[in-house]
């Protein structure tokens, strides 16, 4: 059975509000419809772009809010907050281990599994630290 517009949109929306509490976050409107259009799929998304988003779909909300969700939302673990090139940050809905691509050209970022990238070896922690992640990004450009 096929799920109209409306309630596909209404499901998704139900599915975020219960991330969002799953997560001890209070599920506002506006916190819905920022986790709706960020976790609708694998992606990767600046504060600009869900502001324009949200914008174009009619919602009424300030930078200053979606600013304060993703950083709420990232605080929480529901998404990771990702700095590429020092331009922007950006907000990445995939919060499982993986590394990216960075197309210089486009500004898109692609997921890379952790099993596609092999270190043979990383230098000692300072006495006192233990590594707690790995943030790795390529790079890419057409090629000369």
């Amino acid at each position: 059975m096929e799920l109209s517009a409306p309630s596909a949109a209404a499901s998704a929306s139900q599915r975020c509000e219960g991330r969002l509490s799953d997560c001890g976050i209070r599920p506002t409107a506006q916190r819905v419809r920022i986790a709706t259009l960020l976790l609708s799929a694998p992606q990767h998304l600046s504060a600009e772009q869900i502001l324009a988003c949200l914008r174009a779909a009619g919602a009424r909300v300030s930078k200053a809010t979606v600013y304060n969700t993703l950083n709420l939302f990232a605080a929480h673990g529901l998404i990771r907050q990702l700095s590429v090139d020092g331009s922007r940050a950006w907000f990445d809905s995939n919060v499982e281990p993986h590394y990216h691509f960075h197309d210089l050209e486009s500004g898109a970022l692609i997921d890379v599994p952790v099993p596609a990238v092999a270190f043979s070896r990383l230098p000692a922690p300072p006495p006192g630290t233990e590594v707690a992640g790995i943030d790795l990004v390529i790079r890419l450009r057409k090629k000369m």
